[in-house]
């Protein structure tokens, strides 16, 4: 299904490609934009249960793009380090790839908990209360996109 990698002793573990994806600050969604250009889009996300979950508008670009083609990657980069003396950097990086799945019923369970995901991971100090005012309305406002294969992207 997938190409195996050209330099198998870089590929990494299971383990340390998941541990990137979980922990990784932003990635890059990867999907097949307007007239056959690839698009690539930088977002937040959060990782659970073989499945990654981003939030969006309900309409623009990203959204046309996945219901055109379910299809898609996310990359997330971990360690980067720029070596000027050998021009080159060193990095490590996961690409998970999978099929998208947009979430737009407001009752679903599996929104609530990609936008909950989301509150955990990038404002954990936040009050319950903030928090919860921020997710109600992210659940009104927004679409939950899922999907899985490798990696299920969610959309919220």
């Amino acid at each position: 299904m997938f190409r195996s990698m050209r330099r198998e002793k870089s590929e990494l573990k299971k383990e340390t490609a998941e541990k990137i994806l979980r922990e990784g600050l932003f990635g890059v969604l990867s999907l097949s934009g307007d007239d056959g250009y690839s698009y690539g889009v930088p977002l937040n996300y959060a990782v659970a249960d073989n499945k990654i979950y981003f939030h969006c508008a309900k309409t623009g670009h990203k959204v046309d793009a996945m219901k055109r083609n379910e299809k898609v990657s996310f990359c997330v980069v971990d360690i980067h380090e720029v070596v000027p003396e050998k021009f080159t950097s060193y990095y490590t990086s996961a690409i998970a790839f999978g099929k998208i799945k947009i979430v737009e019923d407001n009752d679903d369970p599996e929104k609530r908990r990609g936008l909950e995901l989301l509150a955990d991971k990038y404002s954990p100090n936040e009050s319950a209360e903030s928090r919860a005012k921020e997710i109600n309305g992210k659940l009104k406002a927004n679409l939950l996109i899922s999907r899985n294969n490798k990696i299920f992207v969610t959309c919220l």
